[in-house]
């Protein structure tokens, strides 16, 4: 097959609202935008329902002190857009969505406030099925349950699949192997320095396997916490207060997304980006970018896919090796993509975007 999508900046109109917010052309508006509040708990919440051609909507609930409610519409529309495509590639039955609850999870995140999320939730039949994301993890998800039944990832004691960080890590790093292949011939990344950015629930595993393969690694976090954990398992790990603009072979970004702007693309050294963190081009034309400096971008939503092939397959019954074999063909898929972008000269991301909108067109 033959790709020939391009990216294209797509300005939006001034303060543009829901219907009109399509960050990319080849974009159709969101199914459906639902913002739940309940004064009792101080729950204010927003489920975003992007794509449900392939499946109900599935997609992590981001609990994160947003500067306003503005802030956290466009992260959560953005984020159920990559829902969509990262279910369509990774090929399971699901479309796209995501929830964004408005707050500091460490001072507002109480059982109340989840089961009062999680009975909003229910209502919406089926249509949106939640899972973790920053700021929620399994114990929470087994909060959720007692009041929906569309959660996944819970707690394997409460009858899930636990936690999808290490599966989501592996993904990111069978991601970051055939980039490593691609750009140096090897898919091993010994021998190699690899920042990450980033040392929560995934980056730590990341980091684990990184070591585990012989490379060395430059960490960083804006969580003391989280880099004290590094600084005690993993002694070997350099800790610095950003990664971005190390010298290093690969950035592994895997905090927040949109740290690849026009200006920390001219600063960095790596040669291949590959990370788990969500909506990492500040705007499309970013890309392009990369590619005039030769560096290598492995799609987010596809390095990232294995929290969701693990949590689509806890809904099936699948068991753990043949989630985790089919978390390792990550690793084919980054392979085609960016021999498909090679062999057409269009950029990464826009191969791996014909391949999941090929499929969902093939569906409708």
């Amino acid at each position: 097959m033959t790709l020939t999508a391009e990216r294209h900046d797509t300005a939006l109109p001034e303060n543009a609202g829901v219907f009109e917010r399509t960050d990319f052309p080849t974009d159709t508006a969101h199914e459906q935008v639902t913002f739940f509040q309940d004064p009792a708990t101080g729950l204010k919440a927003i489920v975003a329902i992007h794509d449900t051609t392939l499946g109900p909507a599935l997609g992590g609930t981001r609990f994160y002190p947003y500067a306003d409610e503005a802030a956290a519409l466009k992260d959560v529309l953005r984020l159920s857009r990559g829902m969509t495509y990262k279910s369509a590639i990774a090929g399971v039955d699901l479309g796209g969505g995501k929830a964004v609850i408005i707050g500091d999870p460490a001072t507002g995140k109480s059982e109340a406030l989840l089961e009062a999320y999680a009975r909003f939730v229910q209502t919406l039949g089926g249509r949106y099925i939640t899972a973790g994301d920053v700021g929620t993890n399994s114990d929470d998800l087994d909060v959720m349950g007692r009041a929906t039944d569309y959660v996944v990832g819970r707690n394997t004691s409460a009858g899930g699949s636990g936690d999808s960080a290490p599966m989501t890590a592996l993904g990111v790093f069978q991601g970051m192997r055939a980039a490593a292949q691609a750009k140096w011939g090897t898919p091993s990344l010994a021998g190699r320095t690899v920042g990450v950015e980033g040392t929560g629930k995934v980056g730590y595993q990341l980091i684990k396997l990184l070591l585990a393969d012989g490379a060395s690694v430059v960490a960083t976090d804006v969580d003391a916490a989280a880099l004290d954990r590094v600084a005690r398992d993993f002694p070997e790990v350099k800790i610095a207060s950003t990664v971005i603009d190390q010298e290093l072979d690969v950035y592994a970004p895997c905090a927040m997304g949109a740290t690849l702007t026009d200006e920390s693309v001219a600063a960095i050294t790596a040669q291949v980006i590959c990370g788990a963190a969500n909506n990492q081009l500040a705007h499309p034309a970013v890309e392009h970018d990369l590619g005039e400096r030769g560096i290598t971008w492995v799609p987010d939503y596809v390095a990232n896919g294995g929290g969701l092939i693990q949590v689509a397959g806890e809904r099936l019954g699948t068991s753990a090796d043949d989630v985790r074999a089919q978390v390792e063909k990550i690793f084919a898929t980054v392979v085609q993509i960016l021999d498909v972008a090679k062999r057409d000269g269009i950029l990464a991301g826009a191969a791996a975007d014909a391949v999941a909108e090929a499929r969902i067109a093939v569906a409708k």
